[in-house]
């Protein structure tokens, strides 16, 4: 470089702009302005217990709501503030009024009480404008603090018994003026004061007082949102919106701070599982089929009806799937009784005719025995053989299954988790179904698409018959996808409901006996008493009993639960599909998979406690011949909420619209079971409230993806590093909940 060139004129025209606003800069200014150093992310992940107050029992109880190191506190976002405006001198404050006072202490004793669990703190205190009596329940403790002389903050309600106190704060060096809430001075007591989830063992002005130290590590978070993406959507950055959340100085600071933490959170979920899918492609190679021969043609004419038009576009969506050299992954989702079984039998069909294998995983035995019966049912115009393949089957006839299986001399296998033990071979498996997928690991289905010929991964079909509302179908299953059955077969007819109380009892068993005369069936379902399987088992046991010696003594009353062995299952289910018993009383496990025509009432105890779309699941197992069929729901709605259940599948017949009903009641979490179903736990985004932020999301990722060629391009390693940390990696085991 010449002399010349390198130069500085003094002119102002030549001096340094500032970038935006193209002001001229000068040396002293910028020299003033200081250097702030990179994020170090290694201080945020410093255990918890580095922060002032998080001894052992302490750190023990955040780590049971996931709070472990100090990023996790910094990331554990206030889910409201309470309002405490400014300090008000306490001789203005009226009866009833809540406010924060800054006071002096000029006494402080414990007031005993007749009550031998109450003890109640009384303090004299005063500042210019007048004295208070201020109280405390059960803080006893405090008065060792309350010295005469110190000075506290005090924020609470003034009641004719004195000033109620809420929350209180011990100020250190007390001056004429404000409390400075940039020193960590009144964060309990002054202006809007954050409320962060908690628990009985973690009070939330413990976590407060943490954030209030974490916070200031805000500037070490990972920025992975791309520069142009936060100008376009005008997004403050990470670290000022992690200050914002939780130490805001207005409502509309603090709703523009979880804004943007909740976008970025969606945002990197959303690359998570495009990370996941990129994977999955890139991983291992499929097995081309081409296109449907005559075996599937002889079997869709040998059927007893007419497929409906959803079912045609999912037979379209799975040919074209197939018909690529890379593994399916499709979600099947379906209305209760809207054929997606047939469906299912159509890809692995479509195997078969190839000269390959297909199995179907359940996970249950009684699930796999009913896809077994209903795939006996399906094939009879066109007799194939299968194997069924469970805990219970027996020695002899396991080992001659797997020896045909081995050598691929029979196509179709049937299963639970057996399916996945390692002496199971299949000489060609290309197509591999999984029903009610969520209930399998991602270590599970891996095992099954290890089965795959040669290093080919197995095309998977995922079924669930819990429909699913779209907003959490993109996060819980954005990674697949997703064809909708919501057409049901011609003939049937809508399942008439009702919600009601103990005083129809006599009068629903009366019904009951009307209908089992006329030659029908029934179902009892027992409550959910429990998660415990053995607690339901019995509660079942006992029912059957009682009916069977009272309100149902004239019929024939069988009982099924998980916990009986595989064979008494077997004798139950047979006599009430046969029709020699009239009665089955059971417990969810009938939830899916059952189909037996001739039973059109359904009875299901303690309804208050069962999700919408469960629900709507127990009752499809009615509705599935040509008589009318009832659901009578017995139920205790205390709650308003439980009320609005209760109404909402009285009147609703449709299930996705259910599910929304669902969603928009009880939370994505309660929905699917956020551990259950593999759904991400966000901290800080709430669906379906944010539904249009995840909709944003998808479309700037696409935005994105499409500006760059994909996920690769070097400026957007952040973001790809984020989304893997945060929701696990796609090379290895997939997202993590």
């Amino acid at each position: 470089m010449s002399t010349a060139t390198a130069a500085a004129p003094d002119s102002t025209s030549a001096a340094p702009r500032a970038l935006g606003s193209g002001d001229p800069q000068r040396r002293e200014e910028l020299t003033a302005t200081g250097l702030r150093s990179a994020p170090r992310p290694s201080r945020l992940e410093a255990p918890i217990s580095s922060l002032r107050g998080a001894g052992p029992k302490l750190a023990a109880a955040a780590a049971e709501i996931g709070l472990e190191t100090v990023g996790d506190v910094v990331w554990h976002v206030p889910h409201g503030y309470r309002d405490r405006e400014r300090v008000r001198p306490a001789g203005e404050l009226r009866i009833g009024e809540q406010a924060t006072v800054l006071v002096e202490v000029r006494s402080a004793r414990v007031r005993p009480t007749r009550r031998r669990n109450l003890r109640i703190l009384e303090a004299s205190v005063v500042d210019a404008s007048g004295a208070l009596k201020a109280v405390w329940f059960n803080q006893a403790w405090l008065a060792e603090r309350l010295r005469p002389g110190t000075h506290v903050l005090l924020s609470g309600k003034l009641e004719r018994s004195g000033f109620r106190v809420e929350a209180h704060e011990i100020v250190r060096a007390p001056g004429a003026g404000p409390p400075d809430r940039s020193q960590g001075v009144g964060i309990h007591t002054t202006g809007l004061v954050p409320v962060h989830p908690a628990t009985e063992r973690l009070r939330p002005n413990r976590i407060r007082e943490w954030a209030w130290q974490g916070v200031r590590l805000a500037c070490d978070a990972i920025e992975p949102l791309p520069a142009g993406l936060r100008a376009r959507r005008r997004l403050p950055g990470v670290a000022d919106a992690l200050r914002a959340a939780h130490f805001p100085l207005s409502r509309a600071a603090a709703a523009r701070a979880r804004e943007r933490l909740a976008f970025e959170e969606l945002f990197v979920h959303q690359t998570a599982l495009a990370l996941r899918r990129r994977g999955r492609r890139e991983a291992r190679r499929g097995i081309g089929i081409g296109k449907p021969g005559e075996l599937v043609g002889r079997w869709l004419e040998s059927l007893p009806f007419e497929p409906t038009a959803d079912q045609r576009r999912a037979f379209a969506a799975i040919d074209a799937d197939l018909a690529t050299g890379r593994p399916m992954q499709r979600l099947l989702m379906g209305e209760v009784g809207s054929g997606k079984t047939v469906c299912a039998l159509y890809a692995m069909l479509r195997a078969l005719e190839a000269g390959h294998q297909a199995a179907l995983m359940a996970p249950t035995e009684t699930l796999a025995e009913q896809h077994a019966a209903t795939l006996d049912r399906l094939l009879a115009g066109e007799p194939i053989p299968f194997a069924l393949l469970t805990g219970a089957t027996p020695a002899a006839r396991r080992r001659d299954a797997l020896a045909r299986l081995a050598s691929g001399e029979l196509g179709l296998v049937v299963g639970t988790h057996a399916l996945l033990e390692p002496d199971v071979e299949l000489g060609s498996l290309v197509v591999a179904v999984v029903d009610e997928q969520h209930r399998f690991g991602v270590r599970q289905r891996a095992a099954l698409d290890a089965k795959g010929p040669g290093g080919a991964a197995p095309h998977a079909l995922h079924m669930t018959a819990t429909p699913i509302p779209r907003t959490l179908s993109l996060t819980a299953y954005g990674d697949l996808d997703a064809t909708t059955i919501r057409e049901l077969p011609a003939g049937r007819k809508p399942v008439r409901t009702w919600a009601v109380g103990e005083e129809k009892r006599a009068g629903a068993y009366e019904f009951i006996r009307e209908r089992l005369r006329e030659g029908h069936q029934a179902y009892v379902v027992c409550p959910l008493v429990s998660d415990s399987e053995k607690l339901q088992a019995k509660a079942a046991a006992e029912e059957a009993e009682r009916l069977a010696a009272g309100e149902l003594a004239e019929f024939e009353v069988v009982l099924l639960h998980g916990q009986m062995p595989s064979r008494q299952k077997a004798e139950a289910m047979e006599r009430f599909a046969s029709g020699e018993a009239q009665v089955l009383v059971a417990t969810t496990v009938i939830e899916v998979g059952i189909d037996v025509p001739n039973a059109t009432v359904m009875l299901i105890e303690g309804a208050e406690r069962y999700g919408l779309s469960q629900l709507h699941q127990l009752r499809g197992r009615v509705g599935r011949g040509e008589h009318e069929s009832h659901c009578i729901l017995f139920a205790d709605p205390e709650s308003e909420l439980a009320q609005r259940r209760m109404k909402a599948i009285a009147s609703i017949d449709d299930g996705f619209e259910l599910a929304e009903v669902d969603l928009t009641l009880r939370g994505e979490g309660e929905v699917l079971g956020t551990r259950q179903h593999g759904l991400p736990r966000f901290r800080v985004a709430e669906l379906p409230d944010d539904a249009e932020l995840l909709a944003a999301a998808r479309g700037e990722l696409r935005v994105l993806i499409e500006d760059h060629g994909g996920l690769e391009a070097p400026e957007l390693g952040l973001l790809v590093d984020t989304a893997r940390r945060r929701f696990g990696d796609e090379r290895t085991e997939g997202i993590a909940a």
